[in-house]
């Protein structure tokens, strides 16, 4: 597949070959204030500033299929040499080095919160920016030091994946598919849910955040929930999810009362003894019944056949997974660094994934000047 191919494929923004499209979707001025904020900004002149090198590590996340020299020159970065060399490929290397990690961490954090609550706020349902959090994986080259740290699947008879592997766990905004957030962590040391917390305190007021069941605890429900002003959670109740009900609130709807385990309140004892939530019953033709809970507790401001039609947008969690990794990456997602500490750069303090957040928004943003729809809900 040409690259051509590959980004109308993938996206319906424009084509982002040259530098100057880079610079119509990203604020170049944040560039310069993350390379001031993180104290990383070229004194002296290079061949590769710093700020240059940034748009390098970009590019490596949108052209996945190519090399690093031929991105370099592709975003005309590699600055020509005397007699029309271009930087060798060992600058390049040393340059990326240079910059560390802390800039792009910056870049990301600053790209996402400002993209995210706007695509958010946009597409609100019933006056809440509607968000997700969801787990998938990503691949790391094979070496001897990624596999020790990152770890793998294991099969039978204690056999390994092909690759070390490393768990991403993201908060998205639904209706927009652009991150708010994004942790990564070892795969075989790490577990999904504990990794999730330090994604709710990017939650703000007015929200919801939609779950798999996995999320049902206590410990991380009641942190959304508390954290501040009308925050919201929903989540799928499992099938041995026990509760007594206190009030019938319609056909099927249900305001109930959980008890907190006595483990979960042994390992944080500010937990209550029960907690309230709305327990809402409903089948789809041809499935077994299934039974949501959630904090929206007002019948009436968020009716029941609404919340069961929202929960199923949590699948755009999913669509997002698959529109980087197999439309635009054509599973060829892993990050490029053999060395744990070029996959951490690479990945947890670059975005790592950066482009899921920077391609996303940048669609968003593009599709959103070609026209201003009214949000849905």
């Amino acid at each position: 597949m040409s690259l051509d191919d590959l980004f109308s494929a993938s996206a319906i923004f424009i084509n982002p070959e040259t530098l100057g499209s880079f610079r119509s979707n990203l604020d170049p001025v944040w560039i310069e204030e993350a390379l001031r904020a993180t104290g990383t900004a070229t004194i002296r002149k290079r061949r590769l500033p710093a700020e240059q090198v940034i748009w390098l590590v970009l590019g490596m996340a949108m052209f996945r299929d190519r090399s690093i020299e031929d991105v370099a020159a592709k975003l005309d970065l590699a600055l020509p040499g005397k007699g029309g060399a271009s930087v060798s490929k060992s600058a390049v290397a040393q340059a990326r080095a240079r910059l560390g990690a802390e800039p792009l961490k910056w870049l990301f954090e600053t790209s996402a919160a400002t993209w995210s609550t706007d695509a958010a706020a946009e597409m609100r349902w019933r006056g809440l920016a509607v968000y997700g959090v969801d787990g998938s994986s990503v691949r790391i080259p094979d070496s001897p030091e990624n596999r020790a740290t990152f770890g793998g699947q294991t099969g039978r008879k204690a056999t390994e994946s092909g690759y070390p592997l490393a768990r991403i766990v993201s908060l998205m905004a639904l209706r927009s598919h652009v991150l708010r957030g994004v942790v990564i962590c070892p795969y075989a040391k790490t577990a999904e849910l504990n990794e999730s917390v330090p994604l709710f305190d990017l939650l703000h007021d007015e929200s919801l955040t939609i779950l798999d069941k996995a999320y049902l605890s206590a410990s991380h429900l009641l942190a959304i929930e508390q954290a501040g002003r009308d925050r919201h959670w929903l989540t799928r109740a499992k099938s041995n999810t026990a509760y007594v009900v206190l009030e019938d609130l319609g056909a099927g709807d249900q305001l109930v009362e959980m008890r907190v385990s006595h483990a979960a309140r042994k390992r944080d004892p500010s937990l209550p003894e029960t907690w309230r939530a709305r327990a809402i019953r409903y089948a789809i033709p041809g499935f077994p019944p299934s039974a949501l809970l959630t904090s929206l507790l007002d019948p009436t401001r968020f009716p029941a056949k609404e919340i069961v039609a929202l929960y199923h947008e949590r699948w755009e969690l999913e669509l997002g997974y698959d529109e980087v990794k197999t439309h635009l990456l054509i599973r060829e997602e892993a990050i490029r660094s053999r060395t744990p500490e070029g996959a951490w750069a690479c990945g947890k303090n670059c975005g790592a994934y950066f482009s899921p957040t920077s391609l996303s928004g940048w669609r968003w943003r593009a599709s959103r000047k070609k026209s201003r729809s009214s949000p849905r809900g």
